[in-house]
């Protein structure tokens, strides 16, 4: 199975590329790991509901144009279940026995993901009720795609 993270904005601070690629390249001897970065929309402090709706349609279509066909697609939102990290470890184990070929998951903007994309997906997921800056839940996510691998073949490091 192969795992995508489409995610919006551009990742600026070396601390976190340099964790991400960590992660990364321990992962290659599980899955294939793509991280698919998307160009964020401007969007001042001020924004209208009107225009919030735009920026996020806008960065929609970026993110819609990137997913692969036959892909499970799994948007992170605040208000989603939370898993713990064997739980996740299950959830990912059971799209790849059941067949899946690509495993999506995506990370929104500043203002969140639009609906057209929240309707193409398979089920939401939450890491937490708390607000996280995008490029932050990129590690975070990362991270704990690698331990769900981990767990799924016995190996140490999840505790």
């Amino acid at each position: 199975m192969n795992v995508f993270i489409i995610s919006v904005g551009k990742l600026k601070e070396k601390y976190l590329k340099d964790a991400i690629d960590e992660y990364s390249k321990r992962m290659k001897s599980y899955t294939n790991l793509e991280i698919i970065e998307v160009p964020d929309e401007s969007a001042p402090e001020n924004l209208s509901e009107t225009e919030m709706e735009i920026v996020k349609q806008k960065e929609a279509e970026r993110i819609l144009s990137k997913i692969p066909k036959n892909s499970k697609v799994i948007p992170l939102v605040i208000n989603a279940k939370q898993y713990d990290s064997v739980e996740f470890s299950n959830k990912i184990s059971n799209y790849s026995i059941d067949g899946t070929k690509n495993l999506v998951f995506i990370i929104g903007g500043s203002l969140g993901l639009s609906k057209s994309v929240l309707d193409i997906a398979d089920e939401y997921i939450s890491f937490s009720k708390m607000t996280f800056p995008h490029q932050l839940m990129r590690l975070i996510l990362v991270e704990q795609i690698y331990r769900a691998y981990r767990i799924m073949n016995n190996h140490p490091y999840h505790k």
